[in-house]
């Protein structure tokens, strides 16, 4: 159970941080509008470093927040497939609960704030040219390299990583992924980060907001549990995983 509230707050923070980075820079009247994907991708990338910490406080050793990653470590037999659907459902209302504390934080700015499609980006992702085949391969490619990072840190050659360290690596690997592959899809590498906050900007009574993005969700989702499957499939094949 601990494992559960871990993974539920840890992605929690993660959105909270994530989105909220992406609100600081877009919405109008923001004291931190224009401030630029530098800003966006170190927010992210503080927000999994703080999203970490909290899971692994409160007893989710793994802190995956992420069903991807949750994927690739059921294959590689760390969780039963009882407890992989569980603690992707939590970290999928982690997401939500999340991207709704976003809301909440910059309530007055929404109404102030006219174009719908950058509302809806700070809650999920969109391809910044739309083709599907290559919007698919993009996250393919990042969620892979996400998961063999991960597998690569845990490898016997690489040696013991002292403890409380592991949390601050996960956060520079997501902040390279978004430095160097973030542009074409805006990296979403992880299901409940792009179809929590998706939700919740569908349900959410957001001022002047549009659609909510549903012909490209698709995306965000399949690609990434394509990517943790491959990597478990590299670092199997290379005999670390």
């Amino acid at each position: 159970m601990s494992n559960l509230l871990g993974e539920f707050l840890g992605t929690a923070v993660l959105m909270l941080l994530g989105c909220g980075v992406c609100a600081n820079v877009t919405l109008n009247k923001s004291k931190a509008q224009g401030g630029g994907w530098m800003v966006v991708v170190t927010g992210w990338a503080f927000g999994v470093t703080m999203g970490i910490f909290t899971a692994v406080a409160l007893g989710a050793p793994n802190a995956d927040l992420n069903p991807a990653v949750t994927l690739a470590r059921t294959l590689a037999g760390l969780y039963t497939v009882p407890q992989a659907i569980a603690t992707m459902v939590v970290q999928l209302i982690g997401g939500i609960v999340g991207a709704a504390l976003v809301w909440l934080a910059f309530l007055p700015h929404w109404e102030v704030t006219e174009d719908k499609m950058s509302k809806l980006c700070i809650f999920c992702t969109m391809p910044a040219i739309r083709n599907t085949t290559s919007n698919l391969i993009c996250e393919i490619i990042a969620t892979t390299m996400l998961m063999v990072a991960f597998f690569m840190l845990g490898a016997k050659l690489v040696g013991t990583i002292p403890a409380g360290i592991g949390q601050y690596i996960g956060g520079v690997v997501v902040w390279s992924l978004g430095l160097s592959l973030g542009g074409p899809t805006g990296y979403a590498i992880n299901p409940a980060r792009d179809l929590g906050p998706r939700i919740a900007h569908a349900i959410l009574p957001i001022a002047g907001k549009g659609d909510s993005g549903w012909s490209y969700a698709w995306i965000p989702i399949v690609g990434p549990f394509i990517g943790g499957i491959l990597a478990f499939l590299l670092a199997r094949g290379c005999g670390i995983a």
